[in-house]
């Protein structure tokens, strides 16, 4: 796919060592012999260039984080002070505090400087140091804003909403010609993202939900017919249910939104719930905040300020479902109904995401310093990729029900067969 560039890059690296545009990563690496070949996709492999667009000692960058939490956010503010800084030398690098909102002048806080000392410690936090927030902003009055304030690279730190922000900004800049660089780092604990294995914070939300499910099940086994029932995040994708129901081996049964599942009847959901009932006294649920979504009425539906369609909740009625359902059948139970998901998401990042933030951030830095614009940063193959951000926007990725990681649900929880 091929990458904006704001021009020629005339200024040496202080990297010691480079890699060049042509080196491409294949959107898929394994090929079938008997299928017809396809048109692949391809990206630019991320990574330091021998040549520079920005001259360092005259740049100025900016960092702003959007939308809801997820850890590692701090980790990656820190390490993309820490390469502009250190490794390239930039002049300044302001943070646009409370997300796209900072950009305006007459809405938005002033942007603080980033320095060592600031940045010191807050890899072992949580939350933002720039402070977050959902909605969009006036892209003009946006652009204005960076131009006046002489800011030649903007790193996006959000989900999708920010990215099309993001693309939105470097489609302004460009119209105006101002040479502003445009680089996105994907955030959202849901690891919904395509063109990325694994986004920052995930492995950290699956350790920290496994925790509570350990604890769900004290609470559930502890009591006679006792059912602890998990809500955890993943509007369109289960991959934080399933990642943590695997890692936790203690739930009975997982609901995710990749998998429809029907309430009611002999093969439903509540009939199972009574059969392990009955059979082993207690039951541990988890349910993504995704799933169900069908089982409510037909309404208008409802949107956040970044545009998402808000989920009904599926826990609450759940909940509300199975008491209705054993008052019915005439069996007592005690049900523990457990929604983490702020104590989740506002943890500070584990050792693996921590590394993770990192390595998106500097990779983020060598694209913006080579004159890179419009991208986000991509994860494949256990290499970074160049992704455009029109592409990146437009998929998604969700849990294949035939994957190998339902299947590892499946065997984890004994589910042969979804409900049906």
């Amino acid at each position: 796919m091929n990458i904006t560039v704001l021009g020629e890059a005339k200024f040496k690296s202080p990297i010691g060592h480079s890699v060049s545009d042509g080196l491409l990563i294949p959107e898929n690496i394994i090929i079938d012999p008997a299928s017809a070949p396809t048109d692949a996709l391809t990206f630019e492999l991320a990574g330091p260039r021998s040549k520079l667009f920005f001259d360092p000692a005259n740049t100025r960058a900016g960092i702003v984080t959007c939308g809801g939490l997820c850890p590692g956010l701090n980790n990656v503010i820190r390490s993309l002070f820490l390469e502009l800084h250190h490794a390239y030398g930039v002049k300044e690098v302001l943070g646009f505090r409370g997300g796209y909102q900072g950009l305006d002048p007459m809405k938005g806080k002033e942007p603080v400087v980033l320095t060592s000392k600031f940045v010191h410690n807050i890899h072992k936090e949580g939350g933002t140091v720039l402070g977050t927030s959902r909605g969009p902003v006036d892209i003009g009055v946006a652009v204005d804003n960076l131009i006046k304030r002489d800011v030649n690279i903007i790193f996006t730190v959000g989900g999708d909403g920010t990215q099309r922000g993001g693309n939105e900004l470097f489609q302004e800049a460009r119209k105006r010609g101002h040479p502003l660089a445009v680089v996105g780092i994907p955030k959202t604990i849901d690891n919904d993202v395509a063109f990325v294995t694994r986004t920052f914070g995930y492995m950290t939300a699956v350790s920290e939900a496994s925790r509570v499910l350990s604890n769900a099940h004290n609470e559930a086994a502890s009591v006679e017919n006792g059912i602890a029932l998990v809500k955890l995040m993943g509007r369109h994708a289960g991959f934080v249910a399933a990642g943590a129901t695997v890692a936790s081996q203690d739930v009975n049964f997982a609901l995710l939104p990749e998998v429809p599942f029907k309430l009611e009847g002999p093969n439903g959901f509540l009939a199972a719930l009574k059969e392990r009932i009955v059979d082993r006294s207690h039951a541990v649920i988890v349910v993504a905040e995704g799933a169900g979504q069908d089982l409510f009425a037909k309404d208008e539906m409802k949107k956040d300020d970044s545009g998402n369609v808000k989920a009904k909740d599926i826990g609450l009625f759940l909940k509300e479902a199975i008491e209705k359902y054993f008052k019915s059948e005439n069996i007592p139970v005690v049900i523990r109904y457990i929604d983490p998901s702020y104590i989740v998401r506002s943890s500070a990042a584990n050792s693996e995401d921590a590394i993770l933030c990192d390595m998106f951030a500097r990779n983020a830095v060598h694209a913006a310093m080579a004159g890179k614009t419009g991208l986000v940063i991509g994860y494949m193959h256990d290499r970074f990729i160049h992704v455009p951000i029109e592409l990146l926007t437009s998929r998604k990725k969700s849990m294949d029900p035939h994957s190998f990681q339902w299947k590892a649900v499946q065997a984890s929880t004994g589910q042969v067969e979804q409900f049906k």
